[in-house]
């Protein structure tokens, strides 16, 4: 499935938060999601990429290729994420890689590499997502 596609059979698009942070899919499957997210607008007080951003982007890309890998009956819900912060970021684009590590019947997770624009490992973080059936979320 191509990004465009993707997104237009979201009910929400990439959703408010995502674009808030301006995050942008460049490729997508269940079993590898990669997106960019700008620092600028994502730092804290001292002007560094920060953390949270970076957990957002890490879970946005697990839970999309939890979401494709469950299609079309379930949809993914985040039981667990963790991260750990390598180094910081103070300009440019930072790039996320998310590799599925685990594809069940009930239950996804991925690992997602964030670098940044010199390829240097800014952030790591794991997701796991429980694969549950439309109707228990209302869809």
């Amino acid at each position: 499935m191509d990004v465009e596609e993707y997104l237009a059979q979201m009910p929400h698009g990439m959703g408010t938060l995502n674009e808030k942070m301006g995050i942008e899919l460049l490729e997508l499957s269940a079993e590898r999601v990669v997106a960019t997210m700008p620092v600028e607008g994502n730092g804290q007080p001292y002007g560094l990429l920060h953390g949270g951003a970076s957990v957002v982007l890490a879970e946005s890309l697990g839970s999309i290729g939890s979401g494709l890998h469950a299609y079309p009956d379930r949809v993914p819900v985040g039981v667990d994420i963790n991260a750990t912060h390598h180094r910081s970021a103070t300009s440019g684009l930072v790039t996320g890689v998310a590799t599925a590590i685990h594809l069940g019947r009930t239950s996804a997770s991925y690992e997602i590499v964030i670098t940044d624009e010199r390829g240097k490992r800014v952030c790591t973080s794991r997701i796991t997502c429980a694969l549950v059936p439309k109707e228990r979320v209302g869809l």
